[in-house]
């Protein structure tokens, strides 16, 4: 009996309703999806994150998102979000080395974004330009982890 090995490197896309249980099925799919493929040492920051960006498309745009989780090889991990909205927000609107500041202790939010900029080996957003009709395609959002001890560089 041969003995078949999943691949170093993959790609997983799910589309996501504007619907608040879409941070849920997306939480959900990562577990499985990492899970399945051994990377349990990034799971719970990757479901995190995830959920964190999934559920701000959901409350700052009016249409569905995308999740996509590609493994790069070695150990690292890619997702974006796509959403509707051209806005990026800060940090993924900066470079890695620049630092946003923790949001004030009374605000309602800030916090989500701030994960990502402090459990994230890198992460950026790329504006989507405007589709046929001149409308704005909304932006991508995402962020990479590595397996802990691994040597390889994040790459931009």
């Amino acid at each position: 009996m041969v003995t078949v090995a999943p691949p170093d490197t993959w790609v997983y896309a799910l589309r996501l309703p504007h619907d608040p249980r879409a941070a849920r099925v997306a939480r959900m799919t990562v577990r499985a999806a990492l899970g399945g493929h051994g990377l349990h040492e990034v799971l719970d920051v990757v479901e995190l994150l995830t959920s964190e960006l999934v559920t701000n498309a959901y409350r700052h745009t009016k249409g569905p998102a995308s999740l996509r989780l590609t493994a790069l090889g070695g150990g690292r991990l890619r997702v974006g979000v796509w959403d509707s909205s051209p806005y990026i927000p800060a940090p993924f609107g900066k470079s890695p080395g620049d630092r946003v500041r923790p949001p004030c202790e009374n605000a309602g939010g800030g916090r989500g974004l701030l994960l990502v900029q402090e459990c994230a080996d890198s992460w950026g957003g790329w504006p989507l330009g405007d589709d046929p009709l001149g409308r704005a395609a909304g932006k991508l959002l995402w962020f990479e982890v590595g397996r802990p001890g691994n040597a390889q560089a994040a790459s931009p």
